[in-house]
């Protein structure tokens, strides 16, 4: 076996995996982990939303920054739908609206129900439109959330800046059998991870969660863990500013 590293730059956050391949690996720089042999169908299904959901993390903390903006749209008595196939024509077409505007636009749509009132409703991120377009252009209800992501987020009290899993872990987990299709709907130009080649590891390095690789420059370490699959993954993330602190306004009556 051959025990490679391999790192993955996404807006804040890097993530680096160490794994092993074959002895007779021909190309390192481009050798994924194995997948492991699978004993059910389960398992195997297990995994491929394992895969599907860190794909879509790293491809949303490398798409959104503290620039771009989180709504949350719903629907009024006189528009609402109660079926995913009607909700799905309303939310292309305020998908093609926004485009018409905001050509370099850059959007994601996701769709659910709320749980205690079982309406269908839409969470949407995007970088490029104005916070009064995107509630002047929907028409459909209510837009009650048109905020910007924040700047920093608290993991277990950790300030891990402009890291957003939580949030993108919120957003994937909307989907239900009943939607059907894809997750979510993005527009083209979102932005992919940047992944390095793959590196060897040497002989008598050993990595373990207690033993991580040094972070990159202006990095901190946040993470580190033995997959399920069985190769090992480290988070970091940029070392985020201080926050600033709000000035104490004076409150007398002159």
């Amino acid at each position: 076996m051959r025990r490679l590293k391999r790192r993955i730059f996404a807006g804040a956050i890097c993530e680096q995996i160490v794994y092993n391949v074959g002895d007779n690996t021909k190309n390192i720089k481009t050798a994924e982990p194995r997948p492991p042999r699978f004993k059910t169908e389960e398992e195997r299904r297990k995994h491929k939303e394992y895969i599907s959901r860190r794909n879509h993390n790293l491809r949303f903390n490398a798409t959104f920054s503290p620039a771009s903006i989180y709504s949350t749209l719903t629907f009024d008595n006189e528009h609402e739908v109660h079926t995913f196939e009607e909700a799905k024509k309303i939310r292309d077409a305020y998908f093609r609206r926004l485009r018409r505007h905001y050509q370099e636009a850059v959007i994601w749509i996701y769709m659910g129900r709320g749980k205690s009132t079982s309406r269908i409703h839409f969470h949407m991120v995007s970088d490029g439109i104005p916070a009064e377009e995107i509630r002047a252009l929907w028409g459909y209800g209510s837009v009650i959330d048109t905020k910007n992501l924040r700047a920093h987020n608290y993991y277990d009290g950790v300030d891990h800046g402009a890291d957003y899993t939580a949030l993108a872990n919120y957003l994937y987990d909307h989907w239900t059998p009943e939607i059907g299709g894809h997750r979510w709907k993005a527009t083209r130009n979102s932005r992919k991870p940047e992944v390095e080649d793959a590196t060897e590891v040497a002989d008598r390095t050993v990595y373990t969660p207690e033993k991580p690789p040094k972070p990159p420059k202006g990095y901190q370490l946040v993470d580190a863990m033995i997959t399920p699959y069985g190769y090992l993954r480290f988070r970091y993330v940029v070392v985020p500013d201080k926050p600033k602190r709000r000035k104490k306004t004076d409150r007398r009556i002159s």
